[in-house]
């Protein structure tokens, strides 16, 4: 290091870290809305495919933000007492964010039975609120994510680094295992995300042994979905 160069805090990597996460999930939303979009224009959208990555998409997000409020926010407010009022907003959020979750939900669970069944589910109707829900999705989590990444971003680069290790366990501790290829695809699709090198750090050592395998895999998804 230049004696000029500033170290790096742990709480600035863990910020980058988080908003790493954060851009997993807004890719995601992504992906799933223009998938949708793509079946109802009539592109050769892999139903299989689809199916599986909402479902992945759906779990990913609420597991991460049930583990937030359940684990991370409470650290927050320990660490930060009176800085952190504007986090009451984001509890009215988190009700309509998990609603159209259930909502996007329930319309692969119809897509999903009509293909094992054989039946003819009204595609039309449940494009539609694939698609609806869909971008209320992308909208409410960057509406969460604009509330959320500016208070934090002045609070966790400043904290002690020997204060971080709580902060980033319950990160850590929120983010599911699921869908590897999804993640690793989607932190570097359509290009790195900042903050990827610090999340391949977390990473169990299975996946970064078969992160090539993975991005195949992740690549041909992307190819099932019309989204190549």
């Amino acid at each position: 290091m230049s004696a000029t160069q500033v170290p790096v805090r742990d709480g600035t990597r863990l910020f980058e870290e988080l908003c790493a996460v954060h851009g997993i999930m807004t890719r995601g939303a992504q992906l799933v809305l223009g998938s949708f979009t793509q079946l109802a224009g009539g592109a050769a959208v892999d139903t299989k495919t689809l199916v599986a990555t909402v479902q992945w998409f759906v779990d990913f997000v609420r597991h991460f933000h049930q583990g937030k409020d359940e684990l991370f926010w409470p650290v927050v407010r320990e660490r930060f007492p009176g800085r952190v009022r504007r986090l009451d907003r984001l509890a009215e959020d988190a009700d309509a964010l998990g609603e159209t979750l259930d909502e996007l939900e329930s319309v692969i669970g119809r897509i999903a039975e009509e293909r094992r069944v054989g039946g003819s589910v009204s595609w039309g109707r449940a494009m539609r609120e694939g698609t609806l829900a869909s971008y209320r999705i992308r909208d409410l989590l960057a509406e969460r994510f604009g509330v959320e990444e500016p208070l934090l971003r002045g609070l966790i680069p400043v904290a002690p680094d020997e204060g971080v290790a709580g902060l980033r366990k319950a990160l850590a501790d929120s983010v599911s295992r699921g869908g590897p290829h999804l993640v690793l695809g989607l932190l570097e699709h359509p290009e790195p995300l900042p903050g990827r090198d610090r999340l391949y750090g977390g990473l169990p050592p299975s996946v970064r042994w078969t992160r090539g395998m993975l991005m195949s895999r992740f690549r041909r998804t992307l190819k099932a979905l019309a989204a190549d």
